[in-house]
């Protein structure tokens, strides 16, 4: 009688096994000279665009975060529809970037005319941040990691 092969053991993929970093940060823009301006000055490089239809410009960081502008905002100076109006909608309200020192970034921002929008606070786990706008609005967060 012949032998039948055994089925091949493959272990069940998890659920967080299909993520596995974070590819890029979408961020809708109306102008991109000021708002590479201003993600310039927290060490992110142009790449390349506006390409796509949408259209979209990259920038990357040395730290490995890419962020994407969405150059399709209609105008320059609308509330941000997530945190300035009384009615909230759901959507993300802002994304946290990791800092060596927010005092040195919270020094840099000043110094380049960028007021803080909230902070800086030192949360319950030690870490502290301070929160700025871009120049669309959107809430950036600068976090330093809580002292070892």
């Amino acid at each position: 009688m012949a032998s039948r092969a055994l089925p091949r053991y493959e272990a069940a993929m998890t659920a967080s096994d299909f993520v596995t970093g974070l590819a890029h940060i979408g961020i809708r823009v109306h102008d991109l000279a000021r708002s590479r301006a201003f993600y310039e000055l927290l060490g992110f490089r142009f790449v390349v665009g506006p390409i796509g239809p949408e259209p979209v410009a990259i920038l990357e960081h040395p730290s490995g975060v890419e962020i994407n502008l969405v150059l399709n905002a209609a105008a320059p100076d609308e509330p941000n529809v997530l945190m300035d109006v009384p009615h909230k909608h759901a959507g993300y309200t802002h994304v946290a970037l990791s800092v060596r020192d927010v005092a040195e970034a919270q020094r840099r921002l000043e110094a380049a005319g960028h007021a803080l929008s909230g902070g800086p606070v030192t949360f319950p786990t030690g870490a502290r941040a301070i929160f700025v706008r871009d120049p669309d609005r959107n809430v950036v967060e600068l976090n330093q990691s809580a002292p070892r």
